[in-house]
């Protein structure tokens, strides 16, 4: 009698290896990808950033032609393994590329004022797992390659540029529009299924402009490349070398968090300086506004009391340091935005003024 044994190739032990834990490779190389962005913008230049952020795209879009021409039988059979495996390549670079600018604009704004297109980033990204079925179809994955090229496109050419002209937002636009548009008839070359699906793609694109540059000019999208490093307010704030003496009340754990308000307790004459470092590339220049509001509660709104200003001069990694100061501050609520000359908000500082006979105890701290 025979023994009848079932042999499997290493592909289909590949497939069922893919098959069985595909609901945690992915999730997980989502992940990893935010992970590096998050790695990436924290220590290292953002040139380099730049760059490896552009070879995921790059990457990303090789991995979706490679796919379509697979699936068209145009490519080998022995490529089968990279065929298996290239969605989580695919999914890595969009987590990476979806990341990227989720991570910039937390740190380079104020999340409240930006926490609607930082939410839509944030859900972008989440449902890219969840939904991760309908995100491996060709039509949707093209249109999130769109919204990434046009997030790259507007980070990378203020960067290249050194200006924060809305124009160059513009400029990156038009451009992603046409990458898009020369993509997808590349695509419709290899597959009858993407030319078939041309209505779809006009009507996501479009969309997808018409709502990025409703958030960009509506300013809930930071100024990027500027990035935020910090704000606070001070007693006193003086040149001490290469740095800045700084003269400030002790906070509280919870104030250093940003979950309680300082109060700042002024003597009779004594001024209070609000101190700014913000990060910018190398060679742009622009200036930067101190907007000092004050809680008016017989009118029961915030009134604008200055508009204050200094010149940034982008390049130091710690960021370049400013300030501006007032002189008569009424008891109460007060708060001062950072914002660019085109109104876009950086951060905030909120705190309460409380008026005493005598000086209060202060620490030192050098910047």
């Amino acid at each position: 009698m025979k023994r009848l044994f079932a042999f499997k190739s290493h592909y289909q032990k590949a497939k069922e290896f893919y098959a069985r834990y595909e609901r945690w490779l992915i999730p997980v190389m989502l992940f990893l990808g935010f992970w590096l962005d998050y790695f990436t913008f924290s220590n290292i230049e953002i040139s380099t950033t730049l760059i490896l952020l552009l070879s995921y795209w790059f990457i990303a879009a090789l991995g979706i032609i490679f796919i379509q021409l697979f699936d068209e039988g145009k490519l080998p059979q022995k490529l089968k393994y990279l065929r298996l495996f290239s969605p989580l390549a695919i999914q890595l670079t969009f987590g990476a590329l979806l990341g990227g600018p989720f991570v910039f604009y937390w740190f380079s704004g104020s999340f409240w004022v930006s926490w609607p297109f930082i939410l839509a980033v944030l859900l972008l990204m989440v449902s890219n797992e969840v939904f991760r079925d309908h995100f491996l179809k060709p039509k949707v994955q093209i249109s999130i390659y769109f919204y990434i090229t046009l997030s790259l496109f507007s980070l990378s050419i203020p960067f290249l540029f050194h200006s924060l002209s809305p124009w160059l937002f513009v400029l990156a636009g038009a451009l992603a529009l046409v990458f898009i548009l020369l993509f997808v008839l590349l695509l419709s070359v290899i597959s009858p299924y993407i030319k078939q699906q041309w209505k779809f793609f006009a009507l996501s694109v479009s969309i997808i402009f018409v709502i990025m540059n409703f958030f960009y000019f509506t300013n809930l999208i930071p100024p990027i490349p500027l990035s935020i490093k910090e704000t606070n307010v001070y007693h006193s704030v003086q040149r001490s070398g290469a740095g800045y003496l700084l003269k400030g009340e002790e906070e509280t754990v919870w104030q250093k968090l940003g979950l309680v308000k300082q109060t700042v307790h002024l003597a009779p004459n004594e001024r209070a300086y609000v101190y700014t470092a913000i990060f910018a590339p190398s060679k742009l220049n622009t200036k930067i506004f101190h907007e000092w509001q004050y809680y008016d509660e017989a009118k029961g709104a915030w009134v604008i009391k200055d508009r204050l200003f200094f010149n940034l001069v982008g390049g130091r990694k710690q960021g370049f340091r400013g300030y501006s100061l007032k002189s008569v501050l009424p008891a109460g609520a007060w708060r001062v935005y950072v914002k660019t000359e085109r109104g876009q908000t950086l951060g905030r500082v909120k705190f309460n003024i409380e008026k005493v006979e005598s000086l209060v105890e202060l620490k030192e701290t050098v910047r």
